[in-house]
């Protein structure tokens, strides 16, 4: 066997993740709480960030409980702002000395309504949430990627959605700010490949998360709406947060260390499906 041809490894021992939206309503499974969680589970240290300091608590006490003491920090930030970020990067270092990997997850379902409704200001708000938190805490964390040593320094994972590759109804905002996502990604992925760091995608399909029932996002989701939601995926089942952030710790990792740019739908084939009993995809995946 070729020397050169180095195995890659499933472990990420010895690497420091960022995870941004690592909380979750109450103990609930979120996206960015899941993704932190495996990553921790695979050897990361991981440095959970959330707007609500004692939700990100709730998912760093989750890791330290199931993995043991100083394999995760809480933090509070803003990833719309700049100086939280920085300030994140700051704090990322000071506790574990570097950053391998981050995973942008913040978002929000945004502002309602079409071209002819919406609320500029909160389309404004909208998108700086779901597009402008990944280029804020990206700025604050690539140019410490590239001070790793090797031929791979670093590996970012955003969160899009399949209504950014597919469009969706009821509102306007939610498959744009998406869709920018997958665009994001690939344009960031030419920007750092020559720094060594990886962009990947990861779009999910229709999980249920607390956000689901947030009162922020909308009237709880009823058991018969999400029986609809399975049913616009060839499986007709329903995602959850840990199918999301499988699909995650695989991009984040070595097994992944020839991929970037990728755009990976984890949907139950919902953004392969033709069937005419199958319902457009809309917002609120």
């Amino acid at each position: 066997m070729d020397p050169e041809f180095i195995r890659p490894t499933r472990s990420l021992e010895g690497r420091v993740a960022v995870v941004s939206g690592a909380g979750a309503a109450g103990t609930g499974l979120g996206n960015g709480r899941a993704c932190a969680i495996l990553l921790a589970e695979a050897g990361a240290r991981v440095i959970c960030a959330d707007i609500s300091l004692p939700s990100a608590t709730v998912t760093a006490d989750m890791i330290t409980t199931e993995f043991g003491p100083s394999r995760a920090l809480a933090v509070q930030c803003d990833a719309t702002s700049e100086s939280s970020a920085a300030a994140l990067a700051t704090k990322t270092l000071e506790a574990f000395g570097r950053i391998d990997i981050l995973v942008n997850v913040v978002g929000i379902a945004g502002a309602v309504g079409t071209a002819e409704t919406v609320s500029m200001a909160e389309w404004a708000k909208g998108m700086e949430v779901n597009v402008g938190s990944m280029v804020v805490m990206s700025k604050a964390c690539v140019p410490i990627m590239a001070r790793n040593e090797g031929q791979w320094r670093g590996s970012i994972v955003n969160l899009s959605s399949v209504a950014g590759l597919r469009g969706g109804t009821p509102s306007l905002l939610y498959p744009t700010s998406k869709g920018a996502i997958v665009n994001l990604t690939r344009a960031m992925a030419a920007h750092h490949a020559g720094q060594g760091i990886r962009v990947n995608c990861v779009c999910p399909g229709m999980v249920y998360t607390p956000m689901m029932s947030s009162p922020t996002s909308g009237p709880p989701m009823t058991p018969e709406a999400r029986e609809i939601r399975k049913n616009r995926s060839l499986l007709k089942t329903e995602g959850n947060g840990w199918d999301v952030a499988a699909a995650v710790r695989f991009l984040a990792g070595d097994e992944a260390r020839w991929m970037t740019g990728v755009i990976l739908p984890v949907d139950a084939g919902a953004t392969c499906a033709t069937s005419t009993d199958v319902p457009g995809v809309g917002s609120g995946t």
